[in-house]
């Protein structure tokens, strides 16, 4: 169980600082006069997500499960996962953010991971949505949350590149 807590708290810090940088890029983004789209869909989002961590910890307990035989490699996926998550989130600078937020005259990056996945971001999500809870043998959080995460993606991607085209144009 220990093991579990720690993964947890490691993972929530992440997002918490995640969301201080967040925060500031908004601040900056205002200022540029962004306006966010798709407010409801970054409310479920969130709701997602705290769901996605309850998931995990209520079918550890309740199903009894232990670290996986192959938690070395999914723990690297993992971390594979979170470098191209900071590669993606450096590469964007300030148009990073957990919202869609989009100022006037806004540019497509093309740089870092861009140069050869349009969202690589969203990749190294999808990925610890898979892997975190297979390292706890929680094989219902991973396959219920991968499906719901693909769909709230799906979604999100058709409304941000909308919106992107819609300031370029």
């Amino acid at each position: 169980m220990i093991p579990l807590i720690v993964s947890l708290i490691f993972i929530l810090a992440q997002r918490i600082a995640e969301l201080v940088i967040a925060r500031r890029h908004e601040i900056v983004l205002k200022k540029l006069d962004a306006i966010e789209i798709d407010r409801t869909g970054y409310r479920f989002i969130v709701v997602m997500h705290a769901a996605f961590f309850a998931s995990i910890l209520a079918e550890y307990i309740i199903f009894r499960r232990s670290i996986s035989g192959y938690w070395q490699i999914l723990v690297a996926i993992f971390l594979s996962a979170q470098g191209l998550r900071y590669w993606a989130i450096s590469s964007l600078g300030v148009y990073w953010n957990t919202k869609i937020l989009i100022a006037p005259g806004h540019r497509i990056v093309r740089r870092g991971p861009y140069r050869f996945i349009r969202h690589p971001n969203y990749l190294a999500v999808a990925t610890e949505i898979a892997a975190v809870p297979l390292v706890f043998s929680c094989y219902y959080t991973a396959s219920l949350f991968t499906i719901i995460n693909a769909a709230v993606l799906w979604r999100r991607i058709r409304i941000e590149t909308q919106a992107l085209r819609r300031s370029i144009t």
